[in-house]
């Protein structure tokens, strides 16, 4: 075949019309779903969006696992990450290369959602709460993946999830209320650096509405991330979202409608319905024959997913990628890669002297129910092996290993004098129904936390779990699946008794003749009683005693108490899992709790004398783990996220507005338990002879970091501006930079650091735009956001920003500065935001309005489905003079109206509230005039 699409010398666009220009107007739209069926006349392939690799290869066999990306992360070394998308990418190729079809070569990673809250149940998939760092992390994994060729893309990364996704708690119908100022200084930029360099050349946008429009109908789509975008930007959607407009978020009275205004918004690809394209396809077909689409819609889009297989190389006669063979699965290589990223992800969050362990340790008890295990989350890919950490230890000394969970029996109480005499659960050799005997069956106890705990019959080393008929059976291996059936809640009942509720789906164990079966009744809940045989503290305790060290591995389990659509309710250590750390500690001072889970964890009582932190570390943790507790490698992780004292010192999970709530690291003013940035190491440095500069419009520092210690060792130099004075709200603390240091003791080196000073620009609510105060600064140094060494002033000459004024057009209300007990809607189904009041009294203000020599009116947009009014007042929302009121009329949602009202006399500058006197009201903007 000869036609210009297949010629790689000319132009790409040129390419891409040529091909474009051949498809039949069916042909096309038969490229807006995931599953693209072939055009065989035309020689083309079928093509699918999303596969899975996030941390390596997922969901199609045996591929290396790498740590989870928070891990990644927390090297805070941007190359490695490259790599490790690299080798992802490699084993990506491979598998396609085997199988076109399974293994497609879009690929759904990386994630840039900024870490916010940890108790979000994804916590384990994003890079950092800081925007910055995710931004350079997605950049460098996304870079690995799409692969070094300048033009032949290697796979085609997708970021997501856009935007404003921290909950999975009602996902699909909550929306994310995002002031402009978060919006354009914490959600957007994690977005902007991966696309404005080409590393990744698609976008996924996330279940939830932002400011009461469906994600995936954002404007922002084409007005933001489509003008960063170097290239054509494919945007796909997440699996079932598309129905959602007119399912669970109702905002499009049918399909066809829905579709259309998806295809507008920006949405090219439809993740719907599996590899049934059908019905998604007829009603794209329907919003063409009503006239919601027109054809030129359509080829936007088709260009858009053109331009992503034309890069990939499907239309050239080969690619860079063609010899990229399964060999490179899991290949030396690759798991050499995966123990160092282990390794360099490991954080030392305390270290009294116990570490690192020095020849004198011959014996080493390793204990929890994570000590001999690796967990696989539910985008990791199957690992090939598994070094726990039991393993790991054992390669180096004598090790025992105790499991540390409870052991009991469980028998049904039938009421009366008899209770539970002789009626015992006993689980069936083979796996299957649970039943009733006469001698009681064994049990191993599993508390992951938040009241969540698993069942494994000792008889079988099976997980209790609930079949499709909902019986009670035990034949799985531990928790697993998107459905996880392995897990129970407990619930007291009368004499000491308790019931057992299935999580899943929240109905109740009842007895069933032998069998044990789901109910929904709660009164037909079997009354079970538990004893315990052996106590995994106890145990643990006296295993301890016998060793020289102690390593207790606790954390979570990726599948339960968190992970997609559930998140956590607290960040505690399971109580069973503190209570064998406690009982180990006593037992034997020289105590070391490692940490393994996807997000930051509490605990209560006093700290063990270290503790280490990792994510789930993939299939060469427990080697990383030897290495870094027997010092064959320092310490070189820091964490990207606070760890807070306690859930409670977090705001509402739903409350997206970090500046007014004073969250993440940049605004949080209480005393973490381990702040952004810490990590210790086995040595020591100072910081000396900090210079600061501004000249050329940037700002420049150096200082001197000497490793003052008796071993080489890793520092992460980390730099922090502060705007001093401002306007607004600014954060005490922004990241800005940071050097990794490997110094031998007693050597010196100079780290430079330079910003453009455009970077300390701030989002403008008075016109809407960035703007750089004239201002003083300071910037701070050391080795992480708390432990600041050197600091310096400096100034950002920049410019002022005068009082707002309303004369000069329309006023947006999302444009205010503060507010209280208001959300923000969309004005309109297509594109604008408004603000809402949720309760009476609500209010928004605008901050130092010049009123002149005086203004005479004021024109407001509004609407409200139950009608009201408004006030303005200056200066203070309850005892400030009233210079007007609005009517507001009863409407639709979002059938807006302009309402008028003269003002009282007044002049100068004051802070103007507009107060909502009812909940329900809308509004969108206003106008003064300076006549009535």
């Amino acid at each position: 075949m000869n036609e210009p699409f297949r010629d790689p010398e000319l132009p790409l666009a040129q390419r891409i019309a040529d091909l474009r220009g051949r498809l039949t107007l069916e042909e096309k739209i038969g490229l807006l779903h995931q599953y693209q069926p072939p055009v065989e006349r035309l020689g083309l392939s079928p093509f699918r969006t999303g596969t899975e690799a996030l941390h390596g290869l997922a969901w199609l066999g045996p591929a290396t696992v790498f740590p989870q990306a928070i891990g990644l992360a927390s090297t805070w070394d941007p190359d490695l990450v490259r790599r490790v998308g690299e080798a992802t990418s490699d084993e990506v190729l491979a598998f396609h290369h085997k199988d076109p079809a399974g293994a497609g070569l879009n690929v759904w990673a990386p994630v840039v959602n900024p870490l916010r809250d940890p108790r979000w149940g994804r916590n384990e998939e994003g890079y950092s709460e800081d925007p910055w760092l995710t931004g350079v992390m997605a950049t460098a994994y996304a870079s690995g993946l799409r692969g070094s060729d300048p033009t032949v893309l290697k796979t085609a990364p997708t970021l997501k999830h856009f935007l404003g996704y921290n909950n999975e708690t009602n996902r699909c119908v909550t929306s994310s209320d995002l002031p402009p100022r978060v919006l354009r200084e914490y959600e957007l930029p994690a977005y902007r650096p991966a696309l404005e360099s080409g590393a990744a050349v698609a976008v996924m946008p996330s279940y939830n509405l932002v400011n009461g429009r469906p994600a995936h109908l954002s404007p922002l789509i084409g007005e933001v991330l489509r003008a960063w975008a170097p290239d054509d930007l494919l945007v796909v959607s997440d699996a079932y979202a598309p129905a959602n407009l007119t399912g669970l978020q109702g905002y499009h009275d049918d399909l066809p409608e829905a579709y259309a205004h998806a295809i507008r918004a920006g949405l090219d690809s439809f993740t719907q319905d599996d590899d049934r394209p059908e019905a998604t396809l007829g009603h794209i077909r329907a919003a063409l024959e009503r006239g919601l689409l027109t054809e030129a819609d359509v080829d936007t889009a088709v260009r858009h997913t053109l331009s992503v297989r034309f890069r990939l190389g499907e239309f050239d006669p080969s690619t860079p990628y063609d010899d990229i063979t399964e060999a490179v699965v899991n290949c030396p290589e690759h798991q050499s890669l995966a123990r160092e990223a282990a390794r360099r992800s490991i954080v030392l969050l305390r270290n009294d002297g116990v570490l690192p362990l020095d020849a004198s340790v011959r014996r080493i008890a390793v204990i929890g129910q994570l000590g001999d295990t690796l967990m696989e989350d539910w985008y990791s890919g199957t690992l090939p092996y598994a070094v726990t950490a039991r393993a790991g230890l054992a390669e180096r000394c004598e090790t025992v290993f105790c499991e540390a969970v409870d052991r009991i029996t469980l028998s049904v109480d039938g009421g009366g004098a008899e209770g539970a005499n002789g009626r015992h659960v006993v689980a069936d050799p083979d796996g299957g129904p649970l039943g009733i005997g006469g001698e009681p069956g064994l049990f191993d106890l599993f508390d992951w936390g938040g009241g969540c705990y698993a069942l494994r019959a000792v008889a079988t080393g099976r997980h209790l779990s609930v079949d499709d008929e909902g019986v009670l059976v035990n034949d799985q291996p531990g928790p697993n699946g998107w459905e996880v059936r392995q897990t129970f809640r407990t619930e007291d009942r009368p004499r000491g008794t308790l019931a057992l509720r299935h999580i899943s789906t929240g109905r109740y164990l009842a007895l069933d003749g032998e069998v044990f079966r789901l109910a929904d009744d709660a009164d037909a809940a079997a009354w079970l009683t538990v004893e315990r045989v052996v106590s995994g503290a106890e145990a643990a305790a006296a295993l301890a005693a016998t060793a020289d060290v102690a390593v207790v591995v606790v954390g979570d389990h990726p599948l339960v108490n968190g992970r997609e659509t559930e998140d956590r309710l607290d960040l505690a250590l399971p109580a069973a899992q503190q209570a064998v750390v406690r009982a180990v500690r006593e037992a034997n001072p020289r105590t070391v709790m490692v940490i393994s889970s996807g997000y930051p964890v509490t605990w209560e009582g006093d700290d063990p004398p270290a503790v280490l932190w990792s994510s789930h570390g993939g299939q060469e943790y427990g080697h990383a783990l030897a290495e870094v507790l027997f010092g064959d490698a320092d310490p070189e992780g820091r964490l990207t996220q606070t760890w807070y004292r306690s859930a409670c010192e977090l705001p509402d999970l739903f409350d997206y507005d970090i500046i007014a709530t004073d969250a993440t690291y940049q605004y949080f003013r209480g005393t973490p338990l381990y702040p952004f940035g810490h990590g210790l190491g086995y040595t020591t440095f100072d910081y000396t002879d900090l210079v600061v500069s501004v000249e050329g419009g940037r700002v420049s520092a150096s200082a001197t970091v000497t490793n003052t210690g008796s071993r080489e060792g890793v520092e992460v130099v980390q730099i922090y501006t502060r705007q001093r004075r401002s306007r607004v709200k600014q954060a005490l603390r922004r990241l800005r930079g940071f050097v990794k240091v490997r110094l031998a003791p007693g050597e010196s080196t100079r780290v430079d650091w330079s910003l453009d000073i455009a970077e300390l620009a701030f989002w403008d609510v008075t016109r809407s735009r960035f703007v750089v105060e004239d201002a003083p600064h300071k910037i701070m140094i050391g080795g992480s956001s708390r432990d600041i060494r050197l600091c310096a002033p400096f100034h950002a000459g920049g410019e002022r920003i005068p009082p707002r004024d309303v004369l000069a057009g329309t006023v947006a209300a999302v444009d205010h500065d503060e507010y209280d007990s208001v959300a923000f809607v969309d004005a309109d189904r297509v594109s604008g935001d408004a603000v809402r009041s949720t309760a009476e009294g609500a209010w928004i203000v605008f901050r130092s309005v010049d009123l002149g020599d005086g203004v005479a009116s004021c024109a407001a947009v509004v609407t409200s489905t139950e009608g009201g009014a408004i006030t303005l007042r200056l200066d203070d929302p309850l005892y400030g003079p009233v210079v007007g009121d609005l009517p507001v009329p009863r409407a639709g949602r979002h059938d807006l109206t302009e309402v008028r009202t003269g003002l009282a006399e007044t002049r100068g500058v004051h802070d103007l509230y507009v107060v909502f006197e009812n909940a329900g009201i809308t509004v969108a903007s206003l106008n003064f005039g300076e006549t009535a």
